[in-house]
């Protein structure tokens, strides 16, 4: 009883503004008493009405009533200080609207510590005190506060909810079970809980397996994100290396020709003022004669000019200038032809090997563990515009839709003569080779054909699609589908179908063939290591027979 006392005394003497012991009390006229700060602060906000009120029971007084300390409350603060009146619980000790309050307390009330499941109330830390000294007490369970309490009450029943009906899944009062749920499969809700924590500790152990396999994933990607990143830098650092050496060649050359030629023009130009500098003096030699001819033509004396004629009328050997003039000259111009056939040459390698290269580079695919598609849409993500490549199409191959479409003729066509061209069997690749994730279709007609995928390098003799271990191939026929790899068939069931997809996963060595109709059905899956690009292909056997790559996009 003391101790609640000091409870009702510490209430007393509380500021209801600042929930604090008073300080410097004042009493207003309606007889309610705060502290002096605290209540000229509350009356400063509503000076503006002209009207001021007090906070507990809103009496109101006009004009501002004039604060002095009351003497008397002031000491007896002081003195039950003394005595040991404590202040009033710091505010966040009180429950606000998201807390649990105590069920005990009375005016303003505590957060609740604890909640008692058998007394299905709440208390702060010294209301609980009981449930730690009387011995009954001792026996409830506690939990931490909650605010579900009162749903542990049966709401038919008005009594605790200790048994769980297992036929019905839910919670019940001991009436209820020898009431509507009588006959029922029911067990005490604690052993119930007691099932279901095993099931639960059994999730949490598979949870925790999978969170401990998923750190050591996200451990192999990072791990994987280096390894790429540096397999880059390096890529990189190399590759300018090999172009400077490059550059550096071309250049090195460029020195040479142009060294070559200024001492071909130099050698050249010497010959050519030799002879000149030859013409020169023949010309001077010849104009002196000709000046001493001249000059005996006029001597009157017929003895001398017949003396003197013989000596002067014999001409020196003239100068070789036979090559002068035969032909029109080019000097340097097939020099310049011989380095502009060079620079072709070079672009077209250029234009061929970056091609592989950039293929190469897109072929970068790190393995992510990504499902086959379940759905067409889901495959034509992946759809790829395949058509066909004229150079490897056997003569007796029309190609039609934009080179899509192959069909098998009686009649040759007339394609020029190429090293790609399929010479032994009826049969065509596509102009795009195929890497990374592809999905395309064949729509097909006639008696037979193969829905096929190819290394570049196959045989162009008497070498099937599927009769080798460079190519895979899908035989579809009116009746039946079989498989061919190697020159090994295997039989494959499931619905016909004119139209065929073909899945291909190049990175994870997936090849699967499907038939399409209003569903798509999985007729056969291959599983290998591809070691370079493929590239898509049909077989004919009969005349007459079409395949086209069908427009997904």
């Amino acid at each position: 009883m003391a101790q609640q006392g000091v409870q009702l005394d510490r209430e007393a003497f509380s500021c209801t503004i600042c929930l604090d012991l008073l300080k410097d009390p004042v009493t207003i006229h309606c007889g309610h008493s705060y502290c002096m700060s605290c209540i000229k602060g509350f009356w400063d906000e509503e000076d503006e009405k002209k009207i001021h009120s007090c906070p507990q029971c809103r009496q109101t007084f006009t004009p501002r009533p004039v604060l002095g300390e009351n003497t008397v409350l002031a000491a007896l603060v002081e003195q039950l200080k003394k005595t040991g009146l404590q202040a009033s619980p710091a505010d966040h000790c009180y429950a606000g609207p998201e807390d649990v309050a105590c069920d005990v307390c009375t005016g303003r009330k505590l957060k609740a510590f604890k909640s008692c499941l058998l007394c299905l109330a709440s208390y702060c830390e010294k209301h609980l005190q009981p449930h730690y000294d009387v011995g009954p007490l001792k026996k409830h369970k506690l939990v931490d506060p909650s605010k579900t309490l009162q749903e542990n009450i049966c709401s038919r029943h008005d009594e605790v909810m200790k048994i769980f009906c297992r036929t019905d899944q839910q919670s019940i009062c001991y009436l209820c079970s020898v009431d509507e749920h009588k006959g029922h499969d029911t067990v005490s809700a604690a052993a119930e809980r007691t099932e279901r924590q095993r099931e639960l500790e059994v999730s949490r152990q598979k949870i925790q397996q999978r969170i401990q396999d998923r750190e050591k994933d996200v451990k192999l990607l990072q791990q994987e994100v280096e390894a790429v990143n540096r397999s880059a830098d390096k890529a990189v650092e190399d590759s300018e290396k090999i172009f400077t050496e490059l550059i550096r060649l071309i250049q090195k050359r460029s020195s040479d020709v142009k060294q070559q030629i200024r001492s071909q023009q130099e050698t050249e130009v010497s010959r050519v003022k030799e002879l000149q500098e030859k013409l020169e003096q023949e010309i001077t030699e010849l104009k002196r004669k000709d000046a001493e001819l001249k000059q005996l033509s006029h001597t009157e004396d017929h003895n001398q000019f017949l003396h003197n004629y013989p000596s002067l009328s014999q001409l020196s050997q003239p100068t070789d200038s036979s090559s002068i003039n035969i032909r029109p000259l080019k000097y340097f111009e097939d020099v310049t032809a011989a380095v502009s056939e060079l620079r072709d040459q070079l672009q077209d390698i250029l234009k061929e090997k970056w091609t592989n290269i950039s293929l190469t580079v897109t072929e970068v695919d790190v393995l992510l563990s990504q499902p086959e598609p379940k759905t067409r849409a889901g495959f034509l993500k992946y759809a790829n515009e395949i058509t066909l490549d004229p150079n490897t199409a056997h003569i007796n191959l029309l190609l039609s839709e934009g080179n899509r479409k192959a069909t098998f003729m009686s009649q040759q066509q007339s394609y020029s003569s190429h090293p790609d061209r399929f010479t032994g069997c009826w049969q065509v690749l596509s102009r795009e080779s195929l890497t990374g994730r592809c999905y395309w279709e064949v729509e097909w007609s006639g008696r037979r054909v193969y829905v096929a995928v190819a290394y570049k390098n196959i045989s162009r003799a008497w070498n099937g699609f599927g009769r080798n271990d460079k190519s895979w191939a899908l035989d579809c026929d009116s009746k039946s589908y079989k498989f061919w790899f190697n020159n090994i068939s295997t039989p494959v069931s499931g619905p016909r179908s004119s139209r065929v997809g073909v899945y291909l996963d190049h990175r994870a060595g997936i090849l699967s063939f499907y038939s399409v109709s209003e569903t798509m059905t999985l007729l056969h899956r291959v599983q290998t290591t591809f070691t370079q690009p493929l590239y898509a292909g049909v077989w004919f056997y009969y005349f007459g027979d079409t395949a086209e790559f069908c427009k997904l996009k």
